[in-house]
C-alpha cells in the first residue's frame, strides 16, 4: 500500500463517492512516462466497491479523476487564494481529462483498488482559472535532491535508501510537485559529524553537501523515532529550490505505527517544499492576499488521520486564514498557527464556513468539525 493510500484512510479513499463520468478519458496498462508537467496526477490511489468489479471499476476510476482534478488545482493555486476556489462554478474533470494510466491495480467480485495517473490538459486547466481569476503557479522548481535518513535511536546509525522512512518518500509524486525532487542514498562523504554540522547550519558544512552530491540543491530529511515518548522528529535541512533553509517537526506516533506517521510526515514535508516555491512565485501572478492580522493558536481535535487530513484542507482553504503552521501532530490532536486579519472572532466566523467550531482554551482555541 503506498503512502496516500495508507494516510487517508481505510474504504473509498480521498472522497471517492462523487458521481462522475469516464467521458473523454483514455485509460491506459502502462506506468507514466516520466513527464515532469505539473498537470500530471501521479501515483495516485483510488477504491471502490459495488455490487460488481465493472461498477467498482467506472466507479473508482470516475471518481478518482474529479478527486485528482480537485489535487491539482490545490497544487498549482497559492494557498492565500484557496478561497476563490470555493466560490469557482464546478468543474467536470471529463471536459479537461487528458489521460489515464495505470501503475498497478487489483480486484475482486466487488472491489477496485488501483494506483493511476491523471494528466489533464494544460491549457484547458489554465482556462478555467483565469475565467474565474483565480492564479496559479504552473512553472516547475529546479529539482532538489533529497536524502531521507533514519534511526529509531538517538545514538544509532542512520538508515539510508531502505525502510520505512525511504518508502514513504517513494510512495510519493515526487516528478510531478511544483518541486520536483530525486531521492538520494547518503554518501560515505557525509559523516555523523557532518550531519551534525549541516543540522547546525553552518556554511562549510552545506558546501560539504552541495560538493558531495555535486548540486547546489541538496536537502536532507531526517527521522529520528524516540519510542518512549513515542514521537517521531523529522528535520528538513540543506538547500532547496528557493534557498538554504531548516525547520523541525515533530509527530506523535500512534498505536506505535511508526510506518503511519512516516508516511503522514513525508506528505506534510512534501506541501513544505511546494509551499517554499508556490510562495516565492505568487506575488507575481496576484496570488498574495496582504493583511496585517494576528496569530491564533488553535489545537485541532479529530478521530482519525483520514478526518485531520480533511480538516486540514478546510483550514487552508479558509478565507483570510495566511501562514498556517502546523507542529506537532498525535493520533487525534495537531497544535496549528495561523495569521488572520479578524483575529480569533473573525477566525471563528470563517472557520464556521468550512463546518468548523473554535472554543476558548485559555491561551489556545479548541477547534472541531461540525460535520
Amino acid at each position: 500500500m503506498n503512502a496516500r493510500s495508507r494516510i487517508f484512510g481505510n474504504g473509498v479513499r480521498f472522497g471517492l463517492l462523487a458521481a462522475a463520468s469516464l467521458a473523454g478519458a483514455s485509460v491506459s496498462s502502462r506506468a507514466g512516462d516520466g513527464s515532469s508537467s505539473v498537470f500530471t496526477v501521479a501515483n495516485y490511489p483510488v477504491e471502490a466497491r459495488a455490487k460488481d468489479s465493472v461498477t467498482a471499476k467506472n466507479t473508482a476510476l470516475a471518481d478518482g479523476q474529479q478527486a485528482a482534478l480537485r489535487s491539482l488545482f490545490r497544487r498549482i493555486v497559492p494557498v492565500t487564494a484557496y478561497r476563490r476556489l470555493k466560490t469557482m462554478p464546478a468543474v467536470k474533470a471529463t471536459d479537461i481529462i487528458d489521460g489515464v494510466s495505470v501503475r498497478e491495480e487489483r480486484n475482486s467480485t466487488t472491489d477496485y483498488i488501483a494506483t493511476l495517473d491523471f494528466s489533464f490538459q494544460p491549457e484547458a486547466v489554465r482556462d478555467v482559472l483565469r475565467r474565474n481569476s483565480i492564479p496559479f503557479v504552473d512553472a516547475q522548481a529546479p529539482q532538489t535532491l533529497l536524502v531521507p535518513l533514519y534511526r529509531a535511536k538517538p545514538d544509532g546509525a542512520y538508515e539510508s535508501g531502505h525502510g520505512v522512512w525511504f518508502d514513504s518518500w517513494k510512495g510519493l509524486d515526487l516528478a510531478h510537485t511544483l518541486s520536483p525532487l530525486k531521492l538520494e542514498k547518503l554518501v560515505p562523504e557525509i559523516t555523523p559529524e557532518a550531519i551534525a554540522a549541516i543540522l547546525k547550519g553552518t556554511n562549510r558544512a552545506d558546501r560539504a553537501l552541495a560538493s558531495s552530491y555535486k548540486s547546489e540543491r541538496v536537502m536532507l530529511a531526517i527521522a529520528e523515532l524516540d519510542a518512549g515518548s513515542k514521537r517521531l522528529t523529522v528535520t528538513l535541512a540543506g538547500t532547496d529550490a528557493v534557498g538554504a533553509f531548516k525547520l523541525q517537526r515533530t509527530y506523535r506516533v500512534g498505536g506505535n505505527d511508526v510506518a503511519y506517521t512516516s508516511e503522514l510526515a513525508a506528505v506534510v514535508s512534501l506541501g513544505v517544499f511546494e509551499g517554499r516555491w508556490k510562495a516565492g512565485k505568487a506575488g507575481a501572478v496576484g496570488g498574495v492576499d496582504v493583511a496585517a492580522g494576528e496569530n491564533v493558536q488553535l489545537v485541532v481535535e479529530f478521530a482519525s488521520l483520514s478526518e485531520w487530513n480533511d480538516i486540514r484542507t478546510r483550514i487552508l482553504e479558509t478565507a483570510g486564514a495566511l501562514d498556517v503552521a502546523i507542529g506537532s501532530v498525535s493520533a487525534h490532536s495537531a497544535e496549528v498557527v495561523l495569521r488572520h486579519a479578524g483575529g480569533a472572532p473573525g477566525l471563528t466566523e470563517a472557520f464556521a464556513v468550512q463546518g468548523l467550531t473554535m472554543s476558548n482554551s485559555g491561551a489556545t482555541w479548541l477547534v472541531r468539525s461540525t460535520f
